[in-house]
């Protein structure tokens, strides 16, 4: 092999170890201290623009702190405390179509002993429910009027029915339909026999 020959091959093998260490250095410039795994579709660098921008369908929002907000569904609008540690909480009052009021709640037993609230009931004779909350009322103190739970056309009233030994720590939902009061008539008192009566508001 010639000089002229050796010095060629030699300058090769020269500038190919060149580029492969300055690979090796622009590789280690590029370490940002990760791991060296894709970073992800939410921060790939766009080749167009360099902007860092998030990939498509990518979810960068927080979740705002707190709670549920005031007012929501099933949130107590009333309460009533009885003896024997029974709690009735009402949850709604709610116009319906038709010139109704329907309230809702549910009745729970904190007491020992079984319950059964037949001092709830209607004392109509003609009545057919017997354990039910059909003795409930809403009266309008402004306006100075008693609104009844309604009955149906077989006698019964449009009102939870088979309130029957209610056991110690166990709640029960509730509810009676009422005729409306005028529109003007936002706060109604809920009364049950023997029971204190709550002040609610009516929606809708």
């Amino acid at each position: 092999m010639s000089v002229r020959h050796r010095r060629t091959v030699r300058g090769g093998a020269a500038g190919a170890a060149l580029v492969a260490v300055l690979a090796v250095a622009a590789a280690g410039c590029g370490d940002d201290g990760g791991d060296g795994g894709d970073p992800g579709p939410a921060h790939r660098t766009s080749a167009a623009s360099g902007e860092n921008r998030p990939a498509p369908g990518a979810d960068d929002s927080t979740d705002s702190p707190g709670g549920p907000a005031s007012g929501a569904p099933g949130e107590p609008i009333g309460e009533i405390k009885g003896p024997d540690g029974i709690v009735v909480t009402l949850t709604s009052a709610v116009r319906v179509s038709g010139g109704f009021v329907t309230v809702s709640g549910a009745v729970a037993n904190h007491g020992s002993k079984p319950y059964t609230p037949l001092t709830w009931r209607s004392k109509e004779t003609e009545l057919k429910s017997q354990s039910s909350v059909s003795g409930a009322s809403l009266v309008d103190q402004a306006g100075k009027k008693r609104y009844l739970v309604l009955r149906d056309t077989d006698g019964e009233c449009l009102c939870t029915t088979g309130l029957v030994n209610i056991r110690p720590g166990e709640s029960r939902p509730v509810f009676a339909q009422f005729p409306a009061p005028p529109s003007s008539v936002t706060d109604v008192d809920f009364q049950l026999p023997t029971m204190p009566s709550v002040r609610i508001k009516i929606s809708g």
